[in-house]
Formats: structure tokens, C-alpha cells, sequence
């Protein structure tokens, strides 16, 4: 599942296939009335369907290399990325230097103290 906060007023656009997690999804946002959009398809399919979005995050998606892939849509025009990695995410960053530069902070886990939140600017494809 990809989250993607937008630009109108707060809102969330919530990228997600699978359909029992789409429904679960659908159902908390309509329980708690929150400011979010449920987009049932898949990220490389779902590119039309949100607008220059400020933030894109995922976690337990894929790979650094991999996510950036799927994002590059929306990272191309400025949008920052934030993306929660495990344990192995120093090796992650390494692999996708290799098609990939960007702007890097590295945030602290709060959930994982092997983890990190990768904080990426500036992306672009080499």
C-alpha cells in the first residue's frame, strides 16, 4: 500500500489492491470520517487517479530500488518520499545508487530500532 498526502487540505490518498485490505480501509475512513480517498488498484495503475502529491510513503512494500520505480511518477515533479526500511536498509540505499540519486536523511525508527525512515529528496532516475 502506497500513502500519498495531497495537496487538497490535508487529504490522503490510501493506493491499495488487494481487496480485503481495500475494504478495511474503506470502512475505518467512513467510521472515523476521515480526510482520505481509497484508490482500489495497483501504484502503477493508480498514477492518473492522484494529483502531484507532497508526500509519498510506503512501508513493507519493496525495495528502495523498486519503490522509486513505482513513485517515479510522482517523485519526478518534487514530491518527497518517505519510506520506513528494516534492518538491511544501508544495503538498500547502496543497490539503488546505482540508477538513482536523491537528497538522504535518516530518520530513527520509532517502531523497529533497526529500522529507519528514509527521508528522500530530490529524486531522479541516473
Amino acid at each position: 500500500m502506497a500513502f500519498l498526502l495531497g495537496e487538497r487540505g490535508g487529504s490522503i490518498d490510501l493506493v491499495e489492491s488487494n481487496r480485503k485490505k481495500t475494504g478495511f480501509l474503506q470502512a475505518t475512513v467512513g467510521q472515523f470520517r476521515l480526510p482520505a480517498r481509497i484508490i482500489a488498484r495497483r501504484i502503477e495503475d493508480s498514477y492518473p487517479f492522484v494529483d502531484a502529491p507532497e508526500i509519498v510513503t510506503a512501508r513493507a512494500l519493496a525495495s528502495l530500488t523498486d519503490l522509486l520505480e513505482l513513485t517515479e511518477p510522482w517523485l519526478a515533479t518534487g514530491t518527497r518520499a518517505l519510506f520506513h526500511k528494516g534492518r538491511d536498509y544501508q544495503r538498500e540505499i547502496e543497490e539503488s545508487t546505482h540508477r538513482w540519486r536523491f537528497d538522504l536523511v535518516e530518520h530513527p525508527s520509532m517502531i523497529d530500532t533497526q529500522g529507519v525512515v528514509l527521508d528522500l529528496r530530490n529524486v531522479r532516475r541516473l
